[in-house]
């Protein structure tokens, strides 16, 4: 059964801006509900979203340094 957590609980968790939680839902990139104007989020959607992103950077490599 899902878990179900508010954005302020997502931020939290997943150290992004409320704002870009509810970017990531309305992209449908994870899974959420809203009942009456409260958004909560599927906690398992949201962890598995973080680790995919932190794997692609990863892969990516470290960023370079355009201030030079």
């Amino acid at each position: 059964m899902a878990e179900w957590i508010s954005v302020t609980e997502a931020a939290r968790l997943s150290a992004y801006d409320a704002d870009y939680i509810r970017k990531l839902i309305r992209s449908g990139k994870i899974k959420a509900r809203k009942i009456i104007t409260v958004w909560q989020i599927d906690r398992a959607s949201l962890l598995s979203y973080v680790q995919k992103t932190e794997r692609l950077g990863a892969k990516r490599g470290p960023k370079k340094d355009l201030t030079s």
